[in-house]
């Protein structure tokens, strides 16, 4: 069952427009965590020789500086950072790229009660291929936009009104889901009317709440999904 008061919280009588994350949000995080903390560190390790260890004392500091800023997300600069083929490393660990429980069923609905349905993600185009490619979301998207399309991160404002300029948003009339608290803020601030945290965004990690949001662990706790009155 869902928690208490969760879908009260959601009134699909009162929004038409789905925006969604999706690293995290629709797919299980731990294929980037995993990919970012231990595949990345180990190839760069093999390249100079390095320890495992060794090589996360360097790699990490190397990506936390640049972290919640669009490099960052940027495939391509990591490339000439670590002078390794980026896209094709996650290639090589595509196997671990799963979509959350529940996703389908809430992309099958939201889709079948004519909602708007925008994939709305900081993610490297090369990232956002392969991701669909293994996963077979595309389909159920109007469109899926790229913070790397506006050269601005979600986490800055500038993203949200170019957002709007691409598909003239009613912010009253829309639900949020992420899962970084930052990009959720952000959201907030811009006026985003419904704005749901995953607090489940790895298989591998326990539930943490994500303060100041309604939370949910799975997209279980969204359905059933309603037709827009």
């Amino acid at each position: 069952m869902a928690p208490h008061g969760v879908e009260s919280n959601i009134d699909w009588s009162e929004i038409d427009t789905v925006l969604l994350d999706m690293d995290g949000t629709l797919l299980d995080l731990h294929f980037d965590l995993h990919f970012w903390m231990e595949y990345l560190p180990l190839v760069f390790a093999n390249k100079h020789n390095l320890t495992h260890d060794q090589a996360k004392d360097k790699v990490y500091p190397i990506l936390r500086a640049e972290e919640g800023k669009l490099h960052w997300y940027c495939l391509d600069y990591w490339q000439k950072v670590f002078e390794l083929d980026i896209a094709k490393l996650k290639e090589d660990v595509s196997h671990l790229i799963q979509i959350h429980p529940f996703v389908l069923e809430f992309l099958q609905q939201a889709k079948i009660h004519n909602k708007r349905i925008f994939l709305v993600t900081n993610a490297h185009r090369k990232t956002i291929q392969l991701k669909m490619r293994v996963t077979n979301l595309e389909q159920y998207f109007d469109q899926i936009i790229s913070s790397h399309d506006y050269g601005v991160a979600k986490e800055e404002q500038d993203f949200w009104h170019q957002l709007n300029n691409t598909i003239d948003l009613n912010k009253q009339k829309s639900v949020f889901f992420d899962d970084s608290l930052s990009v959720l803020t952000s959201a907030k601030n811009y006026g985003i009317g419904t704005i749901i945290a995953i607090n489940k965004p790895s298989s591998k990690i326990e539930v943490k709440q994500v303060e100041g949001f309604i939370n949910i662990e799975t997209f279980e706790h969204t359905l059933p999904v309603k037709p827009h009155q």
